[in-house]
């Protein structure tokens, strides 16, 4: 077994993650393709929190829009992450990993309340959690409930995987001169308002020193180079910000 750089994390996930080539809904191939993305970080010896959002079975601000009181709307969303998790549980499950589901918000018929200790305990037992149900509360975001649990369960990073290689000054499909960050200190990056996590997350691992890399999951051996040491992505830290 390799020796890791970082041997407890925390994966943010988008809900997109999970969906269809239109971006909605739950796939299941979609759902067996993650899963071996995250197989092969385990296999490692990696212990594996995982925080996944749901923006492809509902989105709060679409409600909002319409008169959808905030607190009604984020509820919706924060039960909406349960399928995801319980979705993405069943596909590592069926890669033969030991899997335990948490929820913010209880509903025991389908998963174990989040409770922190027991959420330890798992991951030195190496099973993987998923933090299904946010934080519990309605006006946080997942990226938020991502920097909460990686902080209770004292993972050493907090990985937001997503489609893109890393943090950019500008959006690169729209600026062919974007500047990609190697590093990001975190004032900068919520100065910058660059729009990667919320504030309140990016404060949340300000605030407890805990880094937290960009990358993009869908490249093969990403997360598994980047827990092994190597650079990969964007970090924001209480280091400088320096620029590729």
């Amino acid at each position: 077994m390799s020796t890791l750089r970082y041997k407890r994390i925390l994966l943010k996930l988008s809900g997109e993650a999970l969906a269809n080539d239109q971006g909605f809904g739950i796939d299941p191939d979609k759902a067996a393709v993650l899963a071996k993305v995250v197989k092969e970080v385990y296999d490692l010896g990696a212990e594996i929190g995982i925080v996944i959002g749901a923006g492809n079975l509902w989105r709060g601000a679409q409600g909002i829009a319409r008169g959808m009181e905030q607190a009604t709307a984020d509820h919706m969303g924060m039960i909406a992450t349960v399928m995801n998790a319980l979705s993405l549980a069943d596909a590592l499950e069926r890669e033969g990993i030991d899997t335990r589901v948490q929820t913010a918000i209880e509903m025991r018929a389908v998963a174990e309340p989040y409770i922190r200790r027991r959420a330890i305990r798992h991951l030195e037992k190496q099973r993987i959690v998923i933090f299904g149900g946010g934080t519990g509360n309605p006006f946080f975001t997942t990226d938020t409930a991502g920097s909460l649990r990686a902080i209770e369960t004292n993972a050493e990073i907090l990985i937001k995987a997503t489609k893109v290689d890393a943090i950019y000054d500008s959006d690169p499909t729209k600026n062919p001169d974007a500047k990609r960050y190697v590093q990001l200190s975190y004032i900068d990056a919520l100065n910058q308002r660059l729009g990667v996590m919320d504030s309140t997350a990016f404060s949340l691992c300000m605030d407890n020193e805990l880094p937290i890399v960009v990358l993009n999951m869908w490249k093969p051996g990403n997360i598994a180079r980047l827990v092994q040491g190597e650079s990969i992505g964007t970090i924001v830290h209480s280091g400088e910000t320096v620029f590729e």
